[in-house]
């Protein structure tokens, strides 16, 4: 059953009504050091650029370069 004209106005004026930076759709991940979104490490909230730099300084804990 089609919402008629009423229904439809209200509730674009409550969409409206939101504020836009609201939507967690908006959220992009940013490196904590520079704000690059490209190369994000989750778990570490760095980018790979970032990353490499402290872990090579020895300034990330438990993170060494690997060799096998």
């Amino acid at each position: 059953q089609a919402a008629s004209l009423e229904e439809k106005q209200e509730a674009q004026s409550r969409l409206n009504s939101l504020p836009r930076n609201a939507s967690p759709v908006r959220v992009r991940n940013r490196c904590g050091i520079s704000g690059r979104v490209r190369g994000y490490l989750r778990r570490f909230g760095l980018s790979r650029i970032d990353f490499r730099l402290l872990a090579l300084k020895g300034e990330i804990p438990g993170v060494r370069k690997s060799s096998w």
